[in-house]
């Protein structure tokens, strides 16, 4: 059979992300306490970029005043200047606590791995039953993240535990769901699917070397795990050095996902910097605000500018060396920019986000009451704004308000809806109170079961299952009905 070589031209439509919205969403992902810390390190990396004259001289000031508001404010505590803490005055002890509330707030928070990816289902468009099954799916998952189980097994299981009538071919599908959950890797029934997962995050399409490393876990996995780094690079066809660049990505990527998170959940309160506050004006309006009192303005190097533009006027005869300079100042100086706006689309973003949401919990803030919460899922509010469902989802993760009822976090404000009997929606957070009050209210000798309670609710006017209030009822940390006897 002859043989030919046959040229066929495609074209394929593919979105990829700009250097500049990749810093951007960097950025949005970023807490307050974060931010400030990233702003230095650029400052430190970028000549071109400077803060304000104000801010410096502010910062100055800080550092050498004598003043004593100043001198408590970096750090010194007036408590220390007295023999015992009987002999310290009253007016300085309610000045030491009014400070340190103002410095740092505590949130006691504790939760568990289990509870942080559960936590992402209400931010997903799922139907009640792809929820059960993510859920059933979060619960199989072992302490690295992975699941062990097979999909068979566990439909087995549901059948007989749970009297969920499901097939692998819908887990496989809920597993798909839960595998874009983060962080990424969580849901792998293996190392490579879990390296597979974390390579093929839409966030990092544009990353250097990225599909190489992918290439590199789909086909060449043996040799990763055997470490046989001279067959991978010749069978890439790459140097030693490029070689060396795909290397550095495979091995920062996380193997064990599950165990960070278990690491970053284990602590029962962390120090909270709010991100927002929100505050009745007294006029049947809110003050919203973003806290970036401490958050240094920046600019481009006034020098970097005038030596780009003396350059440009004498292109024709600049050295070798001045070329170089002048490549070097161009290339700072759009770095510097590119930030600067960067750091303003980033607020933009957050405040359209935060208005959205106290615009659609109003009568929360009004009252602080939760029932008062509506239902409200992350499309809604990307929707109002006009942006994408994972720009919402990066603006309100590890970001803070602080309200007249007190700190919570923006995840706080996101809930899935339920029916009323009369086609009215209400949040399942306010199911999960109408069910912890009947509970509450319920004769302790003869407590009702959950097909009792979903009875109860119905005669509120609140339709939900048996096996919702049941779940409802496990996550309220509440036992079943023989237990609370």
């Amino acid at each position: 059979m002859s043989q030919k070589l046959v040229q066929n031209q495609n074209i394929t439509q593919t979105q990829q992300l700009t250097p500049q919205q990749l810093q951007l969403i960097k950025l949005l992902e970023l807490p307050l306490a974060d931010l400030e810390a990233r702003i230095k390190d650029e400052l430190m990396e970028n000549a071109a970029l400077e803060e304000n004259a104000a801010d410096r001289d502010d910062e100055q000031q800080d550092e050498n005043t004598n003043d004593t508001e100043n001198y408590e404010e970096s750090g010194h505590d007036e408590r220390q200047d007295y023999f015992s803490d009987d002999d310290v005055p009253d007016y300085v002890l309610d000045r030491a606590a009014a400070e340190e509330e103002k410095r740092e707030r505590i949130f006691n928070e504790g939760t568990s791995f289990y509870e942080s990816l559960k936590n992402q289902i209400g931010e997903q468009e799922l139907t009640p039953k792809q929820e059960q099954l993510v859920e059933y799916l979060i619960g199989s998952l072992d302490d690295d993240g992975l699941l062990r189980k097979d999909l068979s097994i566990l439909a087995d299981e549901l059948v007989i535990y749970h009297n969920i009538e499901t097939t692998p071919q819908e887990l496989e599908e809920a597993l798909k769901i839960l595998q874009t959950f983060d962080p990424r890797g969580i849901g792998a029934r293996n190392l490579q699917e879990c390296l597979h997962l974390q390579l093929a995050d839409p966030e990092i399409q544009n990353k250097p070397w990225r599909k190489e490393a992918l290439r590199v876990v789909d086909t060449m996995f043996d040799d990763f795990k055997r470490k046989r780094w001279d067959n991978i690079a010749h069978r890439l066809g790459v140097s030693a050095d490029d070689f060396q660049h795909i290397l550095y990505v495979l091995v920062h990527l996380n193997p064990r996902p599950g165990f960070s998170l278990n690491e970053s959940s284990t602590n029962e309160a962390q120090q909270v910097m709010p991100d927002f506050s929100v505050h009745a004006d007294g006029e049947g309006g809110f003050d919203i605000r973003l806290n970036e009192d401490d958050v240094p303005t920046l600019h481009v190097s006034r020098s970097f500018q005038q030596s780009i533009k003396q350059y440009q006027t004498q292109r024709n005869s600049l050295t070798r060396q001045q070329r170089d300079a002048y490549v070097y100042a161009r290339q700072k100086v759009d770095a510097a920019q590119s930030f600067i706006d960067a750091l303003q689309r980033r607020h933009e973003t957050l405040m359209a986000v935060m208005e959205t949401i106290v615009d659609m919990q109003r009568d929360f803030f009004a009252d602080g009451d939760e029932q008062s919460l509506r239902p409200m899922i992350l499309n809604d509010v990307a929707q109002r704004v006009g942006i994408n469902i994972s720009t919402v989802s990066r603006t309100v993760n590890s970001k803070y308000v602080e309200t007249d009822y007190g700190i919570y976090p923006l995840k706080f404000f996101f809930s899935t809806a339920f029916s009323t009997a009369d086609g009215e929606e209400q949040a399942a957070r306010k199911v999960k109170i109408a069910l912890r009050r009947l509970i509450d209210d319920e004769d302790k000798q003869h407590p009702l079961s959950d097909e009792a309670l979903a009875a109860a609710l119905k005669e509120q006017g609140i339709n939900v299952a048996r096996r919702t209030v049941a779940k409802y009822r496990e996550q309220l940390g509440l036992p079943v009905a023989r237990l609370r006897r």
